[in-house]
């Protein structure tokens, strides 16, 4: 048990460190532009995410404490019990005692003498008065030995409740610890709300921007997409376009002008992955602008052309390849060189 105590107040301590640390390194969020109000949200999201999971661990440790509570009580009421046997053992030792040593007092030495001469031989004789002889000293002995056990019981019955005091402590720290972290969880819930207002709100006012500042938008073909669809085509603008909407949904624009052309596949997956015609789907770069996730101006791009967006400059163009690097003639948006035909 000593060693289960240690380790309980260990934990405690290591939590405790664990909370104090993440409270101190909270991000303070301000107005700023989109990645800024993104990257809070997500802290924030972690945040509450190591906040809640403390909480959870919390919960367990204060259920353990509470059954060894319960088990300890349950030894405290044995051991009490046996404490008491031993008490009532030890008292009928004493008077069963007395009462031989009153007998032998009151008969004085004629019963002593009687019951050795009435020895058969001399080795019954040499039993008795051995006996006798004993007799004084057994009852010593086992009332010394009851008294040992008297003992032993009473220090093992503080040592249990010395324990059960211990971690009743304990349970009593893990749950104020548990109090404070609920309330931290609480504060942490409405930053969270009011920076994810802020997003949606620096999100609209991004892309009414972006389209006052963009070429002529036309309507084109819209299609049924999945939120996977979407995502994997904003990763691929991130990848293949400048941080630009114009630009981003220029290259939307061919992806979708395949998927509604016979000569190509026609979903966006089969589009983007048809071999060798995107070249970050080969050499690792939209694999890791997924892990990171899209940016909010490239899911925009890719929701709008989805949606029938198209950018009237490259509306007929089903390529494009890095302006710097080739002689090809066609629009240039954004560094990229958009054409018909191959």
């Amino acid at each position: 048990m000593d060693i289960s105590k240690k380790r309980w107040f260990q934990t405690g301590i290591a939590l405790f460190c664990s909370v104090a640390i993440g409270f101190s390194t909270l991000p303070a969020f301000a107005d700023g532009d989109v990645e800024s109000l993104e990257d809070q949200t997500s802290a924030l999201e972690n945040e509450l995410a190591d906040i809640n999971q403390d909480i959870l661990s919390l919960n367990d440790e204060i259920t353990t404490a509470e059954m060894q509570i319960e088990i300890l009580e349950g030894e405290i009421g044995r051991t009490s019990d046996a404490l008491t046997e031993a008490v009532e053992d030890e008292e009928q030792q004493y008077e069963d005692m007395k009462t031989r040593i009153k007998y032998m007092y009151e008969n004085g030495s004629a019963s002593l003498l009687e019951m050795l001469f009435s020895a058969e031989n001399m080795a019954d004789f040499l039993n008795k008065a051995d006996f006798i002889e004993h007799l004084s000293e057994y009852d010593r002995e086992a009332l010394e030995e009851l008294k040992s056990v008297h003992q032993e019981i009473e220090d093992q019955k503080t040592a249990l409740e010395e324990q059960q005091a211990s971690l009743q402590t304990l349970q009593a720290d893990l749950q104020t610890k548990k109090t404070e972290l609920q309330a931290k969880a609480d504060e942490t819930s409405t930053n969270l709300a009011e920076v994810q207002a802020e997003l949606e709100k620096a999100r609209q006012e991004e892309a009414r921007a972006a389209e006052e500042t963009s070429g002529s938008v036309t309507s084109g073909g819209s299609i049924n997409a999945s939120a996977d669809d979407i995502t994997l085509m904003a990763a691929l603008l991130d990848c293949e376009a400048i941080h630009n909407y114009e630009a981003m949904l220029a290259v939307a624009t061919v992806i979708m002008n395949r998927v509604e052309s016979p000569r190509f596949p026609n979903t966006i997956r089969g589009v983007i992955y048809a071999k060798g015609q995107f070249e970050p789907t080969w050499t690792g770069r939209l694999d890791a602008a997924l892990r990171r996730g899209p940016t909010s101006l490239a899911r925009q791009a890719a929701t709008d052309a989805v949606n029938g967006k198209r950018l009237a400059a490259v509306a007929n163009c089903y390529f494009f390849l890095y302006a710097p690097y080739t002689d090809r003639t066609g629009v240039n948006i954004g560094n990229n060189l958009f054409f018909e035909r191959w």
